[in-house]
């Protein structure tokens, strides 16, 4: 009788026990790529672990510039299968496979870094290195990227718009597009686009609504204007546009179209519109 008693009472400790276990509130497991409110640049991108990570103005073309010693300061983050957390979309991540043969994930096209002297969770240390690193964040509406100017009719440019070899800095979208002005337009006055935007696909206007930049760049000097209905995004006063026949990433084939700098890019070396 006194074992069936203990057996009782075993089972019924059994029992109690798993449904205790049962209600045991379950922690999620964390993501792979974080979305971090920071109180300096808003939302980041960190890795699962909070650890910042960051754009390299080099990589205009989607594949990384940062190679060889350059990877010790700014070691590549690389995650197989991706998890996000919310407000992100998964469809802006991809894996790109590097030079050396290393994998790398990538984010709107932007192959994404560490740097190494972010020692403690939410360090942002790499921002403005050297003029062309950023904190990766998903709601810039421009970034600025270093890069060869190469004109559509197949000719290196310098800055001046003069033949050679030698990168420029200027303003592309979040997607690393290519930015243009137009040399004739004045202040807040888009002189080029036509009435029922029969010429929109040779310079179509650009429909980005100002909101976030990188660090080297001033908010302020970005506006929109209203051009037969449509909201076009301006750069200190110049209406912005593409380049229809920039079909890739890292494109800037206007710059030489139809002559050099009739269509320049935009960078902060670019003067105030005027009237």
């Amino acid at each position: 009788m006194k074992k069936l008693i203990f057996s009782i009472t075993l089972l019924t400790m059994v029992i109690i026990l798993q449904s205790c276990k049962k209600d045991e509130p379950t922690t999620p497991p964390t993501n792979k790529v974080q979305l971090i409110e920071n109180s300096t640049f808003g939302k980041i991108l960190t890795d699962s672990q909070g650890k910042s990570l960051y754009f390299f103005s080099d990589d205009a073309n989607g594949t990384s510039a940062c190679i060889e010693g350059c990877l010790n300061n700014w070691p590549i983050f690389y995650e197989e299968n991706i998890t996000i957390d919310e407000g992100l979309d998964l469809d802006d991540f991809g894996t790109l496979t590097r030079a050396d043969g290393q994998k790398q994930t990538t984010y709107k096209g932007w192959p994404l870094y560490y740097f190494i002297t972010d020692a403690n969770l939410g360090d942002t240390y790499g921002d403005g290195v050297n003029g062309d690193w950023f904190i990766a964040k998903p709601d810039y509406s421009v970034m600025f990227v270093f890069n060869q100017l190469h004109g559509h009719d197949g000719e290196d440019y310098l800055s001046d718009y003069t033949i050679g070899a030698g990168e420029t800095g200027y303003i592309v979208d979040a997607y690393g597009n290519t930015l243009y002005t137009f040399s004739h337009d004045t202040k807040d006055t888009n002189s080029f686009t036509a009435v029922d935007f029969g010429n929109n696909a040779i310079w179509p206007i650009v429909e980005i609504s100002p909101s976030n930049v990188p660090s080297n760049l001033s908010e302020s000097d970005f506006s929109t204007i209203e051009v037969y209905g449509k909201t076009q995004l301006t750069y200190k006063g110049w209406p912005l546009y593409y380049f229809g026949q920039d079909s890739s990433r890292g494109d800037n084939k206007g710059i030489s179209f139809p002559a050099a700098g009739v269509w320049p890019i935009a960078n902060t070396d670019t003067p105030l519109a005027t009237l």
